[in-house]
């Protein structure tokens, strides 16, 4: 038996090896003319086939020009990378913001991985800002903070403005909304810098830093290792502790843990998805600062916050979803049920192409073997279930989620006074939540104009798909998502009342320029 256990482990790791070196071989090679326009044509038959909105903001006649003008473009080999900056930007025309075609990356076998973990790459440890059409350096994960506040102008002496300008060209937002793009471009730019440009293990960088100028090469940089001096190591005994501390110990770590998961602990940024506190010396203010609507368990942390919010009679509640990409209905369903005093359904039925939306969800030629098989073998019970919830409306499928039921609030739901604030990030869940607020007169929204559609997205659950040439992959939307309320014109997203948009002096100064409004907002309201 063990034997055969070594067999097996040997085998499933040479066959891994193999599929690694298979794969960058067949993204590294050229593809031929006839082979790149079949996965051109597999692209748009996949969204024909499945995305429910595909012609709502580009119409029909154009979408099939811009496919068919970007097959006849291509007229000699290319490997996937070329094809991938060829094909994005005519994907992007579609205006869906959770349609996204990855690019074509080098594959690591386990054992080059774990040597890269040894290996972290400096640029990596950089957050980015674009302000003032400038990209600079917000801060750092790492311990080089000589970057920070600093503008970057060039990379490898390609101007960085170029760069932006082609990476807004590989996405879009919501219909025809402009405000997500440079913020979502800075935020994810080293993503960005290596599906263009692949691997890498140093770059030159120029950056400028008021009137000075300078360059720094950032590498791979090995982990410091712990030098322990054996001899020393003999000679020291570990400190006894007693009972009683190991177990506060025991106890403390567990408490950690359990706060940890509440609030959605953020490993890498040492942050957290959920905050909150009272502003000032007294409870009169209460901010909740929500960076995404993903992570663990939520529930507790709203249950216990706006309990707070009640004991302490808070009179003003500031609810911060900057920076909010999106994520459950499940939770921002469960935020509005503390923020509504009123019966309300949440979402309308979703639109969809299928009566079977989860079984393709769960079955495409991307799905890995494991997940596939175990779709195979529940789908008689997947498909009675989507056939339940999905009925036939004008000519038009649509999927009954519970959340477009008619909802009641929460007994300790808050009634004072709101404020929003957002930005060209607050997107998909956090726009969703934001269209109720605004269309129910609920609160007043600070900053700049969601990148996420007042008018909903196609989101939910998603079909990946991969190409048969280049192995690029397209991730889809397969239902509407979207609040019971509509504005005109259609296309854009949550507008605030207050706008305000940082300025990098604002950065260098640490001024919270939307907080500050607020609080000076609240500041006349008392005097009142």
């Amino acid at each position: 038996m063990k034997k055969l256990y070594l067999f097996s482990l040997v085998l499933v790791t040479l066959t891994s090896c193999r599929s690694v070196k298979e794969y960058n071989k067949q993204i590294t090679k050229l593809h031929s003319v006839k082979e790149l326009q079949n996965d051109v044509d597999k692209v748009y038959i996949q969204l024909k086939r499945n995305h429910p909105k595909l012609y709502q903001y580009t119409p029909k006649e154009v979408l099939d020009y811009k496919f068919d003008s970007l097959k006849t473009s291509i007229t000699e080999s290319l490997d996937s990378r070329q094809f991938y900056k060829k094909l994005a930007p005519v994907v992007s025309n579609v205006k869906q913001g959770h349609i996204a075609v990855s690019s074509a990356n080098k594959r690591f076998t386990k054992k080059e991985t774990k040597q890269l973990k040894k290996r972290p790459f400096e640029f990596y440890d950089l957050n980015f800002e674009y302000l003032q059409n400038k990209l600079w350096v917000k801060n750092t994960l790492g311990k080089d903070s000589s970057m920070v506040e600093s503008e970057v102008l060039k990379i490898e002496d390609e101007p960085v403005s170029n760069l932006m300008d082609a990476y807004k060209t590989l996405f879009s937002s919501d219909g025809y909304n402009k405000t997500l793009y440079n913020r979502f471009v800075a935020e994810n730019f080293s993503t960005f810098y290596y599906k263009d440009k692949g691997f890498l293990d140093s770059l030159s960088i120029t950056f400028k830093n008021r009137d000075s100028l300078f360059t720094k090469t950032l590498r791979r940089i090995e982990k410091e290792k712990k030098n322990i001096d054996k001899d020393s190591a003999k000679t020291i005994k570990p400190k006894k502790i007693s009972k009683e501390e190991k177990q506060l110990n025991r106890l403390a770590s567990k408490q950690k843990r359990k706060y940890d998961r509440k609030h959605g602990f953020l490993l890498r940024q040492k942050t957290y998805s959920r905050n909150f506190r009272f502003i000032g010396q007294d409870s009169t203010v209460g901010f909740m600062k929500i960076r995404d609507f993903v992570n663990g368990p939520y529930k507790k942390f709203y249950k216990e916050s706006f309990s707070k919010i009640d004991s302490a009679k808070t009179k003003y509640l500031i609810l911060d979803l900057r920076d909010n990409g999106g994520g459950r209905i499940s939770e921002i369903d469960y935020l509005y049920s503390f923020l509504t005093d009123k019966d309300y359904r949440f979402i309308n039925e979703s639109e969809v192409n299928s009566r079977i939306p989860f079984l393709k969800y769960l079955i495409s030629n991307a799905t890995p073997n494991g997940l596939k098989l175990a779709s195979v073998l529940l789908s008689p019970l997947i498909i009675v279930h989507n056939l339940i919830h999905t009925k036939k409306h004008d000519g038009k499928l649509y999927y009954k989620f519970k959340y477009a039921n008619l909802r009641k609030p929460k007994p300790l739901n808050y009634k004072g006074n709101l404020y929003v604030l957002i930005n060209g990030n607050s997107f998909s869940a956090s726009s969703i939540l934001s269209t109720h607020l605004q269309a129910n007169k609920r609160a007043t929204f600070v900053g700049e104009e969601t990148g996420g559609a007042y008018n909903g997205t196609v989101a939910g659950i998603y079909k990946v798909y991969q190409l048969p040439a280049s192995k690029l992959k397209i991730r889809m939307g397969l239902m509407q998502i979207d609040a019971p309320q509509k504005q005109l014109p259609d296309g854009y997203g949550i507008i605030p009342e207050i706008k305000i948009i940082p300025t990098i002096e604002d950065r260098k100064l640490q001024k919270d320029t939307e907080l500050e409004w607020v609080l000076n907002d609240i500041i006349e309201k008392e005097k009142l």
